[in-house]
């Protein structure tokens, strides 16, 4: 019996362990490592903040865009009136720059002056 009662030894039914404690390290580590990740998740850098700042910053540019290509497109059409119809050219030039044509007199008339106090 001496030899059956040894082996039992090595076996480890002499020592008496807690029932489900690894389990329960496994369990800690786990809630461990869930933590982390969302720590991870909602926090630093590639967050989902982060997520939310970039679409709402992605929104605002692409909204720009389409305004910026809005003004594009009226100026496109602005120039091709002016390289179409010689007179729009000239009327632009007279109003915006106060050009004139050979020949022409520029007058200026003054507003009258205000009388000082």
């Amino acid at each position: 019996m001496g030899a059956v009662s040894s082996v039992a030894k090595i076996a480890g039914e002499g020592r008496r362990s807690v029932p489900g404690r690894g389990l329960r390290w496994l369990t800690l580590g786990l809630l461990v490592l869930l933590g982390a990740l969302q720590l991870r998740l909602w926090t630093g850098k590639a967050s989902w903040a982060e997520v939310w700042n970039l679409e709402a910053r992605l929104q605002a540019a692409e909204a720009e865009n389409a305004r910026l290509a809005e003004d594009n497109a009226a100026l496109e059409a602005e120039v091709r009136r002016l390289k179409a119809d010689p007179r729009e050219l000239e009327g632009r030039a007279r109003e915006d720059l106060g050009m004139i044509r050979d020949g022409e007199t520029f007058i200026l008339v003054l507003p009258p002056a205000e009388p000082s106090p």
